[in-house]
């Protein structure tokens, strides 16, 4: 099942290919103790879930040092993926839900993601500041940008300044409003074959 990361990012290194490889056994021992995951998609864990988390790194290669908060990261999607995919950056996963923390550590603890940390937290209570918010379709984008605007820092070390990457499907025009101008939408499908990436995006937008 891990081929399917391999077949889009053929590069990775031993280690991570051993980190994505571990990600089934590890979620199903944890999706049937704590349901983050529905019981019918963990079969498809890797294209629903880390491939289409890893459809940020289809539009950013984050370089050394950059920060990353993701917000509402459920079971830790996409910001496990994305560790594990940019090993010399930080995450801090928030989600308001202790038991989706709970797995979030668990996970990050089995695969010795060091560069990881998982918080029981809400977004608006989040203090410090980042080089970008990574977030998959946790509310619509103008409530959103509420939360997590103040959060970023002011230098910029990427090919892309500062801002939100928001993992997000169908037609988003209606529902950005006044953000939808100001936003590059980055159609999945023009990375990923699969089906289910037809009409699934990453919305950037520039703080």
């Amino acid at each position: 099942m891990i081929s399917i990361i391999q077949k889009y990012f053929p590069d990775l290194t031993s280690d991570q290919t051993a980190k994505f490889g571990q990600l089934y056994d590890v979620y199903s021992h944890w999706n049937s103790q704590i349901n983050v995951i529905s019981r019918k998609e963990i079969d498809l864990l890797y294209e629903r879930h880390v491939l289409h988390s890893l459809g940020i790194a289809k539009v950013i290669m984050f370089k050394e040092g950059t920060t990353i908060l993701d917000v509402g990261t459920g079971g830790g999607f996409p910001g496990i993926p994305l560790a594990i995919m940019f090993p010399q950056c930080e995450f801090l996963l928030v989600d308001s839900i202790g038991k989706k923390i709970k797995v979030v550590n668990e996970v990050a603890e089995a695969l010795n993601l060091n560069n990881i940390f998982g918080r029981q937290q809400r977004a608006e209570e989040v203090k410090e500041k980042f080089h970008f918010v990574v977030s998959r379709a946790v509310t619509e984008f103008p409530a959103f940008y509420e939360w997590v605007k103040g959060k970023f820092l002011k230098e910029n070390i990427n090919d892309l300044s500062n801002g939100i990457l928001y993992l997000k499907g169908g037609d988003l025009k209606e529902e950005f409003g006044k953000f939808y101008d100001r936003c590059k939408f980055y159609d999945l499908k023009n990375f990923f074959e699969e089906e289910f990436f037809e009409t699934k995006k990453v919305v950037y937008f520039k703080v």
